[in-house]
This record gives structure tokens, sequence and C-alpha cells, in this order.
């Protein structure tokens, strides 16, 4: 993986996942150049100094873009505001949830994300799903061949930290509707502004919300009702095979990142065994899951994983992992693939160092494996149609 922070495996993380979300590497080196010795300060300190060197950076794109806007450069603005979106919910994954810079700073990336929408993805839009007496913050993309009719849809869910803006900048959605397909990006519980702005916690039984959206969808003219998938990254290799194991709408599901025993991660990272997702790790952790006691979580946690799930699943299931992924052992990859018995189609994808996307979901190398996450849900998606 490159690093451009070395010995800061969560930093240079952030920095990779931009630069194959689209960023740029010029712009990029210029907002971490002068942060290179917080860097050596630890994953945690240094984030204030992360997030006013990428805001410096979202303020002079920003502003480009309103000079191209003014002067009718629709197109420039567009690509300007996508940009500046991406780094700024970089810049926002990082800060503690007790930073009290974290809601204005995402608040800000929601508004941006919107003007991106307008001048540079007209195609995908904000939606909101009812679920339990309240909604779901989504964005949808539209597949072009929805303009004929009815088109599959992939769900696409977040891991332990990411957002629906980190879904819109990996272009995974655009992979998907040059292949037919639209793609629902959904701020879960736990996850995006369902945490940020509502507060709703991560669950275990992932089924609840994932059927929420699978009623949503099923009420609109544009989805083929019997070809909605799910595909889930990190923390969402744990989410998507729960859900599609007793969600049984579901026409196929991908593990982005084969997070089989979650609990057990924990677990490790208590011994500071693997790398963790972002800084100020345990202050996230239950934030996310709506605890207050470390000890009760870890209790709780054990909990998070798909040994007698995954069995369950009777819809094709593809595993894609990396061999070199710091976070989740290798092994659960295999565990997933080995338990998925009922499936009748499994596949398990081990990217090598060789060939890149080897690090956790890929993200040395993202569009490589976004494209061959792509492929196979198109693949798989006419085998249904055929069969």
């Amino acid at each position: 993986m490159f690093e451009y922070f070395p010995g800061n495996y969560v930093w240079n993380l952030g920095v990779v996942a931009t630069l194959n979300s689209g960023g740029l590497i010029d712009e990029v080196d210029r907002a971490c150049r002068p942060i290179k010795d917080a860097a050596q300060q630890g994953e945690d300190a240094g984030t204030p100094d992360f997030l006013r060197a990428w805001t410096a950076l979202t303020d002079q794109l920003v502003g480009q873009a309103e000079d191209a806007e003014k002067a009718g450069h629709t197109r420039t603005a567009g690509q300007l505001y996508s940009r500046a979106t991406n780094y700024l919910c970089q810049a926002e994954r990082m800060l503690a949830h007790s930073d009290p810079n974290r809601v204005p700073t995402y608040t800000r990336v929601l508004e941006l994300a919107e003007k991106a929408f307008a001048l540079h993805s007209p195609r995908v839009s904000r939606v909101e799903i009812p679920y339990e007496g309240t909604t779901l913050p989504a964005y949808l993309s539209a597949a072009p061949a929805t303009d004929a009719g009815p088109a599959p849809v992939i769900v696409l869910v977040n891991g332990l930290d990411s957002t629906k803006e980190h879904m819109y900048s990996s272009g995974h959605w655009e992979e998907l509707a040059a292949r037919g397909i639209s793609c629902l990006m959904l701020d879960q519980p736990g996850t995006g502004e369902a945490l940020r702005l509502q507060g709703l916690a991560a669950r275990i039984d992932t089924e609840a919300w994932a059927g929420a959206a699978v009623d949503w969808l099923e009420q609109r003219d544009d989805v083929d009702a019997a070809a909605i998938g799910i595909v889930g990254w990190s923390l969402g290799g744990y989410y998507s095979p729960r859900a599609a194991a007793f969600e049984k709408r579901f026409a196929l599901c991908v593990a982005w990142g084969a997070n089989h025993d979650w609990g057990a991660v924990q677990r490790r990272r208590l011994e500071r065994e693997g790398e963790r997702p972002v800084p100020h790790y345990w202050e996230h952790v239950l934030w996310v899951w709506g605890h207050d006691d470390l000890d009760a979580f870890i209790e709780f946690a054990d909990d998070v994983h798909l040994d007698g799930v995954v069995e369950r699943i009777t819809v094709p299931f593809l595993i894609a992992h990396g061999a070199n992924d710091r976070q989740i052992p290798l092994e659960y990859a295999h565990r997933s693939y080995d338990q998925a018995v009922n499936s009748p189609k499994r596949e398990l994808r081990v990217f090598t160092p060789e060939e890149g996307a080897t690090e956790h979901i890929g993200l040395d190398h993202l569009p490589y494996v976004s494209t061959f996450i792509a492929d196979w849900v198109a693949d798989t998606f006419a085998e249904l149609k055929r069969s």
C-alpha cells in the first residue's frame, strides 16, 4: 500500500482511499505535506491538524467550483464539488465522536454532495427509506437502463466508519450503472447520517433495516423486484451476509471484506493485534453501537459473527478479500466460504499482492475490486434472469 505517512496506518488508509476514489495526487499532496510531522504523533493526536489541512483544500476547491459555476462551466464545477466532497468526507471520518467539529463538518459534506449531484451526477438523488417510525437517508443512482423499464438494483451497505458519501466517491454506483444496475447507497443504523444526525445505533439483526430497504424498493416502478441484491464493504461484510441469510427477498449477496467474526476482532484489538480503521477507535466503536461501557460492549460484540448464519444464505454469494488485509484475517474469508454450503453459487476471490487490492477491502486498488464485483453482480443477475 502507498504509505504517505510512514508508520501511520490509519492516515495512510485515508490517503489511499481518497486517491482511489477520484482524488488527485497533487491536491492530496498539498493537503498532506504540511502535516507530515503531525502524523508522527500518532493516529489520534494529529486529527485536528488533518481536519485543518483537508478543510483548507476543500475551501480552495469550493472557491474554484463557485467561480466555474458563475462562468457557466457546470461540468468543471461539478467535478470540483465531487472531489471536495471526497476530501472533506475523509477528514470528517478521522474525527472523534466528541469533537465539536464533527457534526458541522459532516453537514457541510452533505451540502457539497448535493451540489455534486446537481452538476456532476444528475442520476443520483437523495432519498429517504421508511424505518421504524423514522427514515434512513440514502442516495439512489438510477441506472440509464431504468429509462426503458425496471432494472436490477444493489443495496450498498456501509462498514464501521464509512458513509453514503464514501460510497458515492468510490464510483461503484457508476460501474453498476454502466452494467444496467441501479444502486441504493444506504446510511444504515450505526453509519453515516443515520448515526451522526439521527442517533440510530447499529444492530446485530441487520435484516430489520435491510428489509425496510427492500420494502421501499419494491414500491418503485423502476426496480425489478426479483433482482435486488445486497453488497456490504468492511463491517458490511458482516451486515450484508446476515441480511441475506434472513431477508429472503435478496437475489444475491456480496461480502466486500469477509467480516465473519467481528466480535473476535475486537478482542484482538484490545490486545493491540491487527490494525484499526479510524483514530479514537474505542470511542468510535461505542458510539456506533450505542454503548458506553467497554467491558460490557466486548461481551455484547461476541454475538457479532456469522457462525450459524451464512449456512442460511440460499442465493449466490461472493466473498472478496485482500490477502494482506491487516484488519480482518484472511481466514475469515475461508470460514464464510466454507460455511455457505446452501448458496447455489458461492465464490471466494482473494486479491494478491502481485495484482494489488490486497489491503482491507482493496482500498489500495479500489477500482480493481469495484469492477470485479460489478462484473460478478451483472453476470449473476443475468444468470438468474435466464434460470
